[in-house]
């Protein structure tokens, strides 16, 4: 399992921008006394607009913007893909093109779990490959955004679809010696080179061990939810990587 993250990117117009506000002021300078009528457009519309080059739906308009892919081996599509961005705009009117872009793209929200106040956003979507949830969150002058769209094909052809109701949890350890799990009053060990074994967890915050031949134990804490499908795993030089979540 893999995952593959492109960076943060600044939008190339900010220049265009400012030569169009020193032509406005020069414009103000050069008119005669009296009312002013500006026949140009708004420099900023409260409506935003879809980049249509973004992988999972965005405004063009942000000052931040990162695409996040999970990969299987073997399989070309991802298993989850996440944007986060940051738009220069109000949380409502980021909700409000989420709403209708969206709907455009056939995902249907789940209405009787969406959570939305003034400053917090929270909806859970089905959408065409497998279940989505987008959050919003006001950042001072901008709102922060959250959007994840799973794949439930990708996902059943690598077994690792959990069960309705429960959460999924990979342990794999691709070092050169045995490496040990304790989690929900289970250990299992997995000898080096041995295929990924995974077990079904009930949601909740989990508290557990993982540790390698001839490396300190690790000690840590893992929340799931409902339909998500996590990964622990030790890496070829025996360190424990952070959890990673894959579904």
């Amino acid at each position: 399992m893999a995952t593959v993250g492109r960076g943060a990117q600044a939008p190339a117009r900010w220049q265009l921008i400012a030569c169009g506000l020193a032509l406005f002021g020069s414009c103000l300078l050069a008119a005669s006394a009296g009312a002013f009528v500006s026949n140009l457009p708004p420099l900023f519309s409260a409506a935003l607009t879809l980049d249509p080059a973004a992988r999972l739906p965005a405004p063009t308009r942000y000052s931040y913007r990162g695409i996040h892919t999970t990969v299987m081996p073997g399989i070309e599509a991802p298993l989850r893909t996440r944007l986060e961005a940051r738009v220069p705009a109000t949380l409502g009117d980021v909700l409000t093109f989420y709403r209708s872009e969206l709907r455009k793209l056939g995902w249907q929200e789940r209405q009787e779990d969406a959570v939305v106040t003034a400053d917090h956003a929270r909806l859970a979507f089905v959408s065409p490959i497998g279940p989505a949830a987008l959050q919003l969150d006001r950042d001072g002058g901008s709102t922060s955004v959250h959007l994840v769209q799973k794949n439930s094909d990708v996902a059943t052809r690598a077994n690792v679809l959990p069960e309705p109701g429960k959460a999924k949890l990979v342990f794999s350890n691709i070092g050169e010696n045995e490496a040990v799990l304790t989690i929900n009053e289970r250990t299992i060990p997995r000898l080096a080179g041995a295929n990924a074994v995974a077990l079904d967890l009930m949601p909740g915050k989990y508290s557990y061990e993982l540790s390698a031949r001839g490396r300190p134990t690790t000690t840590n804490t893992l929340a799931v939810a409902a339909g998500d499908t996590w990964e622990l795993a030790v890496g070829r030089d025996g360190a424990v990587w952070p959890p990673l979540q894959l579904y």
